[in-house]
């Protein structure tokens, strides 16, 4: 329990979607948070909550536990080593830095070195989830590093979703990312097969998965992605483009360990179709749409309210992505919100459907 005596003061360092909800998650369980955001307005719900605002980022290196949630590589770099960053002042450094975000072995493995010669122990700690998930307290991580820099940080970890695992020293849980995205990807895909497989003979995609979740080869993903697939809500939680990103680097590394992947080299050309579609900037579950078009299947949203298997139901709206809870709360629909249209008649264009495929409304 923390608040006691001898509880570590914690640091965040980068508030956004993500950062936030996990934050929340420290905050709400009594730690004692100090915060730290390029845009400080983003790191405002935080504060409301009682998380100290920081003036830079290196006025967090006296936290003895520093968490960072950035966007990429480059990211990682600038805000730890960079100019103003957390190790810019020699007055202090954190025991332990915490990198929960997902960039590249080598980019993670020059922090650990660089921060090392100060005292500084880096945990790579990539995150399974999104903010819905880290709000329902469902995220995971796969944590490496110096073992006992692990023991001094996992209660604070845990506080974070269902637990986390440690996997070894070093990068290795970079490596465990990847494995754990491809595997998403490639049931991503059989997902949407199968569920227009099951369209086409009839069955609603509402039924469908309901009977799916319910059964042996149900699972906590495909139940939350289940309203995606109902009623059309691509929305995103994570792009195709970066799942894009993850499929090229898992499978280099699938190429440096001699490691055959005939089946996510596959759906990695369909992620790289449905990018090149248009669809790299929405959620991943659009390769339920691309599978459709290919099937000669108009889809229409099912308008249906669907439980995601989370503690709630979809309600076919999105907040604005820069609004939090306790914002204005108003909603808008997906940017790729789909108009539901009529079926046509045979023979009204290829594959019985009108040219062009499903009509969106782009705002």
């Amino acid at each position: 329990m923390v608040g006691h005596d001898g509880a570590h003061r914690l640091g965040w360092l980068g508030t956004g979607r993500m950062g936030v909800e996990m934050g929340r998650r420290l905050l709400s369980a009594g730690c004692d948070l100090a915060v730290f955001n390029r845009s400080m307005a983003k790191a405002e719900p935080l504060i409301r909550l009682g998380a100290k605002p920081a003036g830079t980022a290196a006025e967090l290196a006296s936290r003895e536990i520093v968490f960072i949630t950035v966007g990429s590589s480059d990211d990682l770099i600038s805000a730890v080593l960079g100019p103003g960053g957390l190790m810019s002042s020699a007055a202090a450094a954190p025991q332990v830095l915490i990198d929960c975000s997902t960039v590249s072995a080598e980019a993670s493995a020059r922090v650990r070195a660089e921060i090392a010669g100060r005292g500084t122990a880096l945990l790579a700690a990539p995150v399974m989830g999104n903010p819905k998930v880290v709000r329902a307290g469902k995220m995971t991580a796969a944590v490496s590093g110096p073992r006992d820099a692990f023991d001094l940080a996992e209660p604070y970890l845990n506080m974070l979703g269902d637990g986390v695992t440690y996997v070894g020293d070093g990068e290795v849980a970079r490596t465990v990312k990847l494995c754990h995205n491809l595997l998403l990807g490639v049931v991503a895909q059989s997902l949407a097969e199968i569920t227009v497989l099951a369209e086409k003979s009839g069955i609603s995609r509402q039924a469908f998965l309901e009977c799916l979740n319910k059964s042996v080869m149900g699972s906590l993903f495909t139940g939350y992605k289940t309203p995606a697939y109902v009623n059309l809500d691509f929305s995103p939680t994570f792009t195709a483009a970066l799942l894009r990103k993850d499929f090229d680097l898992g499978l280099a590394a699938a190429r440096e360990h001699e490691v055959p992947m005939p089946v996510a080299a596959v759906v990695h050309q369909l992620i790289q179709g449905l990018v090149g579609r248009g669809y790299g900037d929405s959620d991943f579950a659009a390769l339920l749409q691309q599978e459709a078009d290919s099937a000669g299947l108009l889809l229409v949203s099912e308008h249906a309210e669907v439980s995601d298997g989370l503690g709630s139901t979809d309600t076919l709206s999105v907040l604005l992505p820069n609004e939090e809870e306790g914002g204005t709360g108003r909603e808008t629909r997906s940017p790729l919100a789909l108009q539901e249209l009529p079926r046509p008649e045979r023979g009204s264009g290829p594959f019985g459907r009108p040219r062009g495929g499903l009509q969106q409304q782009q705002q």
